[in-house]
């Protein structure tokens, strides 16, 4: 019987309709790299998100091993040359929560130009500011969006009901005619862009993309939105930027101080403290896939993608 082991929780569609496909489906929530290597190096299948390091020298131990399951969309945790090489598809399931990472981006961007989360804060506290909250309209801004693959397209088909224009930028794609988008390059983006919304994995040419000399580019003050991988974009520069004026606000649902789980924080340095104590920032803990719709969706892209092989 074809061995999956499971190191991650997933929704229990995925183990049910493998089960019936006749696949073994083991948990192994609990077990480190180690326990992993001399307990299931048997494996036909590996079912993981971001709690471990799926490196050669991991991979090198199992002989059985066919196919990476990833439930979710970064791929970074998993070396994908090394599992090709050796005839080992590593799939994910980003098509699974682009709605949510979507609508996530539009929920904080229109609770930072209104400022709902300042207002509901201060409203509990007796304090009563219309003047102080007049917020801005979503309407007739223009978006940068860089990436434009599953997440990036989701967003900008939200966005064409508020009457945006919006610019995409994918450094790997040409003449795709996006639906909702105008196809766009760099430097338009940094000419005519109100708010740049990040839909990035994180690999060795997107760490720290968006940096000072990347965010004096702009010609005009921005908004920036980052639900794809922290360290994407460098801390320190966007506070440095924040101080300055350059960024407007901030909505990150992602920072670069997250533990490689995902699961807390690593450090909290005087950057973050910033980002903590403004207003101008709107944070949340790398949940902008995080669904109940969701969850259930990527356990069926993951299915079929498993019995598609």
């Amino acid at each position: 019987m074809k061995k999956v082991l499971f190191v991650d929780t997933v929704h229990p569609y995925l183990r049910e309709e493998l089960q019936k496909e006749g696949y073994s489906c083991i948990e192994g929530y609990d077990l480190s790299e180690k326990a992993i290597i001399e307990q299931h190096n048997d494996i036909y299948g590996l079912v993981i998100r971001s709690r471990i390091s799926i490196n050669a020298n991991f991979l090198s131990h199992f002989k059985k091993l066919t196919f990476i399951a990833r439930a979710g969309s970064g791929m970074e945790n998993i070396d994908v040359n090394y599992a090709h090489s050796k005839n080992i598809h590593a799939i994910n399931a980003a098509e699974g929560n682009k709605q949510a990472v979507a609508e996530h981006a539009l929920g904080m961007i229109l609770s930072l130009f209104n400022n709902v989360n300042k207002a509901d804060s201060e409203v509990r506290k007796g304090i009563w500011q219309r003047e102080e909250n007049r917020g801005i309209e979503l309407n007739g801004k223009t978006v940068g969006i860089i990436g434009y693959g599953n997440n990036g397209s989701a967003l900008a088909k939200i966005l064409s009901g508020f009457d945006t224009k919006v610019l995409a930028y994918d450094k790997y794609k040409t003449n795709y005619t996006p639906k909702n988008a105008i196809e766009s390059d760099m430097q338009t983006i940094f000419e005519q862009t109100d708010i740049l919304s990040l839909h990035i994995p994180l690999t060795e040419e997107t760490q720290h993309l968006v940096k000072d000399s990347f965010l004096k580019q702009f010609h005009k003050p921005i908004y920036l939105i980052n639900t794809s991988r922290g360290a994407c974009l460098d801390t320190k520069s966007l506070v440095a930027n924040l101080n300055s004026g350059k960024v407007l606000g901030a909505c990150l649902d992602v920072l670069e101080y997250e533990k490689t789980s995902f699961e807390n924080l690593s450090e909290q340095t005087k950057e973050l403290k910033q980002l903590l104590e403004s207003d101008r920032v709107i944070l949340s803990p790398h949940i902008a896939g995080w669904t109940q719709e969701s969850q259930i969706k990527i356990a069926q892209v993951l299915f079929q993608k498993i019995i598609d092989r």
